[in-house]
């Protein structure tokens, strides 16, 4: 992708001007970004999907106008489950639709010019006339683009975050819109993170929202401390703690501050090496979500091309290729041919012939996962 040329998916703007001037900065409204847009699923199918116990799906019933009787429940749902079509004030919303269909998938990847480790899924929505999940703000960055009849947004940058107290759903207290406007099938609206919004289903309405993964400080030194321990012993040492200087004590049930000392040392020592942490955090991002399955594949030597299984997460950093939550060390002409496999999600037969025997074998054991599909 030129970074420089005017995409019609961003109104005219490019890439690069998108997240230079846009990004996590401030809303944007495009235009039939996505001209002659229409539902990559049907009603139907986004129901069948809603039933599957693998599916994430929620269904929301209420509506914003001074009541606080909301309801919110989680699938799978049979369709007897689901209120009537004709009743009102009702949304279905079904996450991670882009592992299920390859148009869907085809869809969110239109928006690789944000880095993958930052790209989460794309949900669908559906709601009956008046169906929305009240007021509320995202901690994430996303994409909304609506698919099939209207819907009215009403968005607002405002500091008082406080939510209604004895409801189901993270809705906002004191929502105060700034613009509003209704989008129409092919229309998009970017929204920054924290960034107020609500939208109503003007009519039957299908709406796919592209998000965005931030991890949170926490979460992701929790995830690379537990990653890091499984080789502590192997970068550490096995050096044992001695205290020949240790003078008699008075207050026996004080801790050492030699052994204090020691454990931040042997801390330090875990994570003194940058291609660990690199390593550690290349395949937390690159972990699938638990509700992610793969079916194996048979493992092929010979192939015409191969292309990443939609659902399949892979990236890389200077030392490692990362792919579902595993990492291999790579250098030289098999890392390039890694990598370009994870940017452009296929390799065609001219880019495989580069392959070194085993880069082939690593191929093979990834058509053997299903993670990774052969063209014969």
């Amino acid at each position: 992708m030129n970074l420089n040329t005017p995409l019609p998916l961003l109104g005219g703007l490019s890439a690069a001007e998108f997240m230079r001037d846009y990004w996590q900065r401030k809303p944007l409204l495009v235009r039939q970004a996505l001209p002659g847009f229409s539902p990559l699923l049907t009603r139907a199918q986004l129901f069948e999907l809603a039933q599957q116990p693998d599916v994430e799906s929620r269904l929301v019933i209420g509506h914003d106008q001074g009541r606080r009787d909301w309801q919110f429940k989680r699938g799978p749902f049979k369709r007897r489950d689901l209120p009537k079509l004709n009743e009102p004030d009702w949304t279905v919303l079904v996450q991670g639709v882009d592992g299920h269909d390859e148009r869907v998938a085809a869809l969110m990847h239109q928006f690789r010019f944000v880095p993958d480790a930052r790209l989460d899924d794309l949900m669908i929505s559906y709601a009956s006339n008046g169906g929305g999940v009240g007021p509320h703000f995202d901690s994430y960055d996303v994409f909304l683009i609506q698919a099939h009849g209207k819907r009215h947004w009403r968005i607002g940058k405002q500091k008082d975050l406080s939510l209604l107290d004895g409801v189901p759903l993270k809705i906002l207290a004191n929502f105060k819109a700034q613009q509003e406007w209704v989008l129409e099938p092919g229309d998009m609206l970017y929204l920054p993170p924290r960034y107020a919004h609500d939208g109503i289903a003007v009519g039957e309405c299908m709406t796919y929202s592209v998000g965005f993964r931030a991890p949170q400080n926490g979460e992701l030194a929790r995830e690379l401390l537990m990653r890091l321990s499984e080789d502590t012993e192997d970068s550490v040492g096995e050096a044992m703690y001695q205290d020949a200087d240790q003078a008699a004590v008075t207050h026996p049930a004080a801790v050492p501050q030699s052994l204090l000392a020691f454990a931040q040392n042997a801390l330090a020592r875990a994570l003194q090496d940058p291609k660990d942490l690199g390593r550690a955090l290349g395949e937390y991002l690159s972990e699938p979500k638990a509700n992610v399955w793969f079916e194996a594949g048979t493992a092929a030597r010979k192939f015409r091309a191969v292309r990443l299984d939609r659902r399949s997460r892979m990236l890389y950093d200077k030392h490692h290729v990362f792919l579902n939550g595993e990492s291999w060390r790579a250098a030289g002409a098999d890392a390039k041919l890694m990598r370009l496999l994870a940017d452009q999600r296929f390799l065609n037969s001219d880019q495989l012939s580069l392959a070194s025997e085993q880069a082939r074998m690593l191929l093979s054991d990834w058509c053997e996962a299903g993670w990774l599909h052969a063209v014969r």
